[in-house]
């Protein structure tokens, strides 16, 4: 069991953010950590028919499983190492484990032409 799979557990039994699980969080990823936790408070997780969305502070965030379009995850992170997650996918990770994510029945391809 990695220690995402910890916290992901963690998450599961309780059916919420203890504060058992937002230290884990927070001990494993760091600021990461801390920045998703924000994210899922702040409702910032969109899932769209075709992808998962993250909001920031200035642009949002496509994601495909534990696959994000951001900077970090491309430049920064150990793809061999499980525990090495932007804060996109460890939001999203939080926000479907406490089904948190906000759900909108259309497509993001088409609703991005708007932005």
């Amino acid at each position: 069991m990695t220690a995402v799979d910890e916290w992901e557990r963690l998450l599961e039994e309780s059916g919420g953010l203890t504060s058992e699980a937002a230290e884990r969080i927070i001990e494993i990823h760091g600021d990461r950590g801390v920045k998703a936790i924000e994210a899922v408070s702040e409702e910032r997780i969109k899932e769209y028919r075709d992808f998962t969305v993250v909001v920031g502070h200035s642009e949002e965030y496509v994601i495909e499983g534990e696959l994000c379009d951001c900077e970090d995850s491309r430049y920064n992170l150990d793809p061999d190492d499980p525990t090495q997650l932007c804060w996109h996918v460890i939001a999203t990770k939080i926000a479907r484990q406490l089904d948190a994510v906000d759900y909108h029945d259309m497509w993001y391809s088409e609703v991005r032409e708007f932005l």
